[in-house]
């Protein structure tokens, strides 16, 4: 069943107690406002991923001695891997500090393993290292942008054009539980934008919903050991690798 945009504001309004339930409408103006004020809040969801509870499987195109990739609406890149024929490789997220001021051997062209991604306008842009010597395909875990909407966008079916493929799902509308909290977000942004008081038993519910995001899908925090003694590869790379292995290690 379809939930639009304005249902949610309509409802926010009555939620925050500035409309009353029953006995009042939205008028134009407050509706154009809400609209104004949902869009501002999912605009700044992009920097508050921890509470974008979606992660999305994506596909894109590694191309031979491309560096940098623009992938458009990522917000967060959790882990990624590459495709060598039937193998997947995995990869190494790489710090700022590791991947634009340690040395290394520019354009040397192997097998991509290192990588570090920076938030842009509108995306943010994954850097690989090594450069690919050939075109590969490669798989990330990711968050997308909550995308702003219009009055009549079906919250429960967003979606937009991409130049790279979703996996696991080709809708990224919201659950009805992530909508239900962001009729609390948005109710309490409407009650700071008129100088009221949010409600105090619904300034409760709006906390307890924030803390349970947090859990749905929280960062993986596991640990992953490697010894010196093992012949198990190493995050990161050295001269080694650029000059004898070129990305290549014993298993």
């Amino acid at each position: 069943m379809a939930y639009t945009a304005e249902q949610l504001i309509t409802r926010s309004w009555y939620l925050s107690g500035i409309v009353a339930r029953n006995l009042q409408m939205p008028t134009g103006d407050q509706i154009n406002d809400g609209l104004n004020m949902l869009n501002a809040l999912l605009d700044f969801k992009q920097i508050e991923t921890d509470l974008i509870p979606y992660y999305t499987y994506i596909e894109f195109p590694l191309i031979q001695g491309q560096e940098y990739y623009f992938l458009e609406y990522v917000a967060e890149v959790e882990l990624m891997t590459f495709n060598l024929d039937s193998v997947r490789y995995s990869t190494n997220p790489t710090s700022r500090y590791s991947y634009y001021g340690s040395p290394r051997v520019n354009n040397l062209q192997a097998l991509p393993f290192n990588w570090n991604f920076i938030r842009e306008e509108g995306g943010g842009t994954i850097a690989m290292y090594f450069l690919p010597q050939q075109n590969y395909i490669a798989n990330a875990m990711v968050k997308i942008f909550l995308v702003d909407v219009t009055l009549t966008t079906d919250l429960t079916n967003v979606s937009e054009t991409t130049t790279y493929t979703f996996v696991n799902s080709s809708n990224q509308g919201y659950d009805t539980s992530y909508i239900e909290y962001l009729r609390y977000a948005l109710a309490r942004y409407m009650c700071s934008e008129y100088g009221v008081m949010f409600n105090p038993q619904s300034e409760a519910i709006f906390q307890s919903y924030e803390r349970k995001l947090m859990y749905i899908e929280p960062p993986d925090m596991s640990l992953r050991k490697c010894s010196i003694l093992t012949s198990n590869r190493v995050s990161g790379w050295n001269w080694g690798d650029a000059n004898i292995g070129r990305g290549y290690r014993p298993l």
